[in-house]
């Protein structure tokens, strides 16, 4: 009798123990999916109607996730005979950028990514655009273009309005401007874009560099951990700016990985590489 209890404890205690772990695993895997009728199972965002061939070096080192720079690179390879270069941080400070139409800073830590390519990186990925290069930048490389930091690029006339970056992840309700139908499309009303924690820009006070272009806007907000209510409605989800002969297209969410906006990166992406009205 004794053994048949023990057998069917243990075999109870197995089962148990399966079930929490496969709850855990499945919520762990749930908490990274992204609900592909976010939009309402529809493309928002069109394919370009015009594309060309372009090279693209996108930064590959500490402060960039593997995943964010996977998801940033699938959606710019999107673009017909368009190919993408991982450069590693160190290379940055030597690399001769003039090979590539365009260069990209995916999600992550736009200090982290500040620091992995150091102060001569950061020089010729200036000097770069100044000269007529592109810059895409998406969530923490929107935070690296900014004109707030020490550690930035100042490439873009745009200031964060807190230090406090922490607000959270959602789904936010975004609208595209006037101005951002040229390059996106004209497309009515709002619809959602995926957001987590990236910046929330207002102009900064730069006299040596023209105002930016706001393509996008929030509609909708999140600020949790003590940031600021009230300031991100209204305020850019997308922008574009020029930087000596070059341009500089920003994006604080991810579009890349949004079910509908698949094809929103990819026209920034062309108009910095020089193309209007992708």
């Amino acid at each position: 009798m004794k053994t048949r209890q023990t057998q069917c404890f243990l075999i109870g205690t197995l089962f148990l123990s399966t079930f929490w772990m496969i709850k855990a695993e499945t919520s762990k895997v749930n908490s990274k999916v992204i609900p592909p009728d976010v939009n309402g199972m529809k493309m928002i965002i069109a394919p370009p109607a015009k594309t060309k061939p372009i090279k693209v070096a996108i930064f590959d080192g500490k402060g960039a996730p593997h995943e964010g720079i996977e998801n940033v690179s699938d959606c710019i390879k999107s673009i017909p005979e368009a190919t993408v270069t991982r450069v590693k941080a160190k290379e940055w400070a030597t690399i001769d950028l003039k090979q590539f139409d365009v260069v990209a800073f995916s999600g992550g830590s736009g200090s982290q990514q500040a620091e992995s390519i150091g102060e001569a990186g950061r020089n010729n990925v200036r000097e770069y655009i100044r000269s007529g290069g592109g810059y895409v930048g998406v969530c923490a490389g929107a935070y690296l273009a900014c004109s707030n930091f020490k550690w930035g690029l100042g490439i873009l006339n745009a200031s964060t309005v807190s230090s406090k970056w922490q607000r959270g992840k959602a789904f936010l309700d975004s609208e595209i401007t006037q101005d951002g139908k040229k390059l996106l499309g004209n497309v009515q009303g709002t619809f959602k874009v995926r957001y987590g924690n990236g910046p929330v820009i207002k102009p900064a006070e730069r006299t040596d560099i023209p105002a930016y272009t706001t393509i996008s806007v929030y509609k909708s907000e999140i600020a949790l951990n003590g940031t600021p209510v009230g300031v991100m409605v209204n305020s850019p989800a997308q922008a574009q700016g020029a930087f000596g002969k070059g341009r500089v297209f920003i994006s604080s969410p991810h579009p890349e990985n949004t079910p509908g906006l698949e094809h929103l990166l990819p026209r920034g992406v062309l108009w910095a590489a020089g193309m209007d009205a992708p």
